[in-house]
């Protein structure tokens, strides 16, 4: 008799994940303790028991709820007795600034487990984000007006970072933790009406199902997934023309006059990034205002997030840092 029909689709998940890989020796799993990254656990671990390969199980303590620490623990001797080879909690701290909580723990929680993964001489870090968590991240992204770079959702591989279960639901994570008699942590912040996400699980996908008719997720993650290959195409030959537009002095103004709007822009963006513009705090409005002053229809300089100006300058898009008064 086989594996329960739930516990079957994540290990086929992290299989065709760890198979498309270059027989990485160490791999990362990235574990809240919740039902979705510990069914994940479960799987890397049958996956790479008969080989050479070793599962680190990593509980990041964003330090955001009372006795945090006692959790991560708890999760770190989980990890261990579902056969992880090794262990570690590692504790952030989440400066919300004007970025929100939400996103300011997103990026210390990503930036840590670089660091563990870098220490760990690991190239292989995978996350267990579902189906779900795309659908919102989509509806996110469509309430707030944020291209189709947001739509496009989260990408089911980036740098070191892998989502084996974006195919998945969260319900199939939670009947394969039930059936491998996995218990798993419900984090409180994901009911907690204060934070955008919760409020989009709990109160709009309900709605949206029950007006609209079931699998408004699967049809909001299949939007992400048909919108991706579009955005990874024009992100590519942006970064052809970045290569083409620049020059030692800047960005050569002539050589963007041609193009199509939706490549300068992207151009604009990107170069504003590698001059230093953060990507968390790098909105619309500033890539629209960088357009303005390439076409001459903005004068002056344009003030970036990241204490960054651009200007223009003879034939040349410029960025500077911005200066300081005392």
């Amino acid at each position: 008799m086989g594996p329960h029909p739930a516990v079957a689709s994540v290990r086929l998940a992290v299989r065709r994940t760890l198979e498309s890989l270059t027989g990485d020796p160490v791999v990362l799993v990235a574990c809240s303790g919740g039902a979705d990254s510990l069914a994940l656990l479960a799987a890397a671990v049958f996956e790479t028991r008969s080989g050479p390969g070793r599962v680190v199980g990593v509980t990041v303590d964003h330090g955001l709820q009372d006795g945090s620490a006692e959790h991560a623990d708890r999760v770190v001797a989980q990890m261990a007795l579902m056969g992880a080879d090794e262990t570690a909690a590692v504790r952030v701290t989440v400066d919300g600034g004007g970025r929100g909580i939400e996103a300011a723990a997103r990026e210390a929680r990503y930036a840590v487990l670089e660091e563990v993964a870098a220490r760990m001489d690991a190239h292989t870090v995978l996350l267990g984000h579902t189906m779900d968590d795309q659908a919102e991240t989509v509806l996110l992204g469509l309430t707030r007006g944020s291209g189709g770079r947001s739509i496009a959702g989260m990408r089911p591989a980036f740098d070191h970072f892998h989502r084996p279960l974006l195919g998945l639901t969260r319900k199939q994570t939670e009947d394969a933790c039930r059936a491998e008699g996995i218990e798993y942590w419900d984090d409180p912040h994901n009911a907690d009406p204060r934070f955008t996400r919760s409020r989009i699980r709990h109160r709009v996908m309900p709605v949206l199902e029950q007006e609209l008719g079931p699998g408004v997720a699967a049809a909001l993650a299949r939007t992400a997934e048909q919108l991706r290959p579009d955005m990874e195409a024009l992100d590519l030959l942006a970064e052809e023309l970045l290569i083409a537009a620049r020059d030692a002095d800047g960005l050569v103004v002539s050589r963007l006059e041609g193009p199509p709007e939706a490549l300068v822009g992207r151009v604009l963006r990107l170069a504003a990034l590698d001059a230093g513009s953060p990507g968390s705090e790098l909105f619309h409005v500033h890539v629209q205002a960088l357009g303005s002053l390439l076409r001459g229809s903005l004068r002056g300089d344009v003030q970036l997030p990241g204490h960054l100006t651009a200007y223009l300058s003879e034939d040349h898009l410029r960025f500077r840092r911005t200066s300081v008064e005392s």
